[in-house]
């Protein structure tokens, strides 16, 4: 199977945070942390924000250093491997504070 391109992958990661936004829009924390299902959307979409970033080149992530490439990559194997770990708090704040950056 042919690798993709950084576009593809790139499109992945906005349009994901698009969703990501638009679950969470117009809501307060409490709101997010009494929904199970709105965190369970954000978790997916995180894991795609990070996959995706794995499969960009280096020379892509070289020429945007203010992105913490390794964190992004790294969320995605919280998420799945320490599960337990993650308080809906703790989405809160990647969705509020890194999307922006990324984006």
């Amino acid at each position: 199977m042919a690798e993709r391109s950084a576009a593809p992958r790139l499109f992945d990661i906005l349009q994901t945070i698009e969703h990501i936004r638009s679950v969470t829009a117009g809501i307060e924390l409490t709101e997010f942390e009494a929904d199970w299902q709105k965190q369970w959307l954000v978790e997916r979409g995180l894991e795609i924000v990070s996959e995706a970033s794995r499969h960009l080149s280096a020379e892509l992530k070289a020429r945007h250093p203010e992105i913490p490439w390794s964190k992004v990559a790294g969320i995605g194997n919280v998420l799945r491997h320490d599960y337990e770990r993650v308080a809906p708090d703790i989405l809160w704040n990647l969705v509020q504070g890194d999307l922006d950056p990324l984006e």
